[in-house]
């Protein structure tokens, strides 16, 4: 008895495996919806050009100047978008952006990507001339239909998906910060297509000279002044050159910061704001050095507390816009656990140390 219950939850989860895997759309079955779409759907080529957010785009070229495209993905209570970009870059493209409303009607509309900020995405604006349109909800997926008329679109397309619940309303329509996107490289003839990141070398260069520069070297800098002390000059010469070499890379991934927010519009103004700062306690650090009074100096004592001081609130606020860039870049949980892995092995040396200190007092 046991044996057939648990067989037959095993038929049921089956079905309903098969059911699920019916339910979300293909490039391996034909297109097949309850409601007419305004154009001939058989001959459409078919893309899946967003496999963790499951998008599929289907297009054809109708005529010499009229594009049939069919853009579809699950219906997450949230906007779904394709945009085409002269650039690859989400400032300065035009979109189609779709939801479905919670009462079950359609919205569709054309949107100008101005900047990244939301007053600066305009609706109902844009290069793009649409001819026929509409949109059929079937299974629990959008499915998006528009012609352009144009003689060739624009192959470098953008497609971004809202965050739930942050839907457009009238009258304004405001859209929302996406939730997640992507920008591809399409060959339209082919179909082959392309994962674009054309900022993704500097942004990356950004972070890891940040990273290396204000978040590593420096703290094992002030280590080296910390518990190496006993080997005079071997201490001063090593704590200058580890932390000349912080400094250059940490003005060199700031430098890479600007141009970053420059090309992408970006509105990062607290981790900027904290990045400038960090530079400025560098450079305040750079010219204490250079003017830093002698041993013997009745001074000393009082440059020596603002040299300390100083390095420690640069060393922790550097860590703290590390983890803060690397959650604004959507660089992942390796970056995270990578730089934490870093700072722990730092902070069980300087605990070694410490202890070794205190122990010989």
């Amino acid at each position: 008895m046991e044996g057939s219950f648990i067989f037959s939850l095993f038929f049921l989860f089956l079905i309903l495996g098969a059911a699920n895997s019916q339910a979300a759309d293909s490039c391996n079955s034909p297109l097949s919806l309850q409601s007419p779409l305004p154009f001939d759907t058989t001959t459409l080529q078919c893309v899946p050009v967003w496999s963790s957010q499951s998008f599929i785009l289907r297009y054809q070229q109708a005529s010499p100047n009229v594009w049939n495209f069919v853009l579809s993905a699950p219906n997450k209570n949230a906007y779904i978008g394709i945009g085409f970009s002269p650039n690859g870059k989400m400032v300065g493209s035009s979109a189609i952006v779709a939801w479905v409303e919670p009462d079950g009607t359609y919205e569709m509309k054309r949107y100008f990507l101005g900047a990244q900020s939301p007053d600066q995405v305009i609706v109902n604006q844009g290069n793009l001339q649409v001819g026929n349109s509409s949109m059929v909800l079937q299974t629990n997926q959008i499915y998006v239909a528009f012609q352009l008329i144009v003689n060739t679109p624009e192959n470098r397309l953008i497609y971004s998906v809202g965050r739930e619940g942050r839907l457009p309303s009238a009258p304004n329509f405001v859209l929302s910060q996406h939730r997640d996107q992507i920008s591809t490289l399409l060959n339209y003839a082919t179909g082959q297509f392309q994962k674009e990141n054309p900022d993704g070398g500097l942004k990356r260069s950004h972070g890891i000279l940040n990273m290396l520069g204000w978040g590593i070297l420096m703290p094992i800098g002030a280590m080296v002044a910390r518990y190496m002390r006993q080997w005079d000059p071997i201490w001063f010469y090593s704590h200058s050159i580890i932390q000349s070499f912080g400094f250059i890379f940490g003005v060199a991934g700031v430098i890479c910061g600007l141009v970053l927010e420059d090309r992408l519009q970006a509105n990062v103004n607290k981790h900027k704001g904290l990045g400038i700062f960090i530079l400025a306690l560098g450079c305040l650090q750079v010219i204490a050095f250079l003017a830093r009074p002698d041993k013997e100096s009745k001074v000393r004592k009082y440059w020596n507390w603002y040299h300390f001081s100083v390095g420690r609130i640069l060393i922790f606020l550097a860590a703290v816009n590390v983890f803060y860039g690397i959650h604004l870049g959507n660089a992942g949980a390796g970056w995270n656990a990578g730089y934490a892995v870093v700072l722990v092995i730092l902070f069980i040396v300087g605990a070694i140390l410490e202890l070794r200190i205190w122990m010989r007092k």
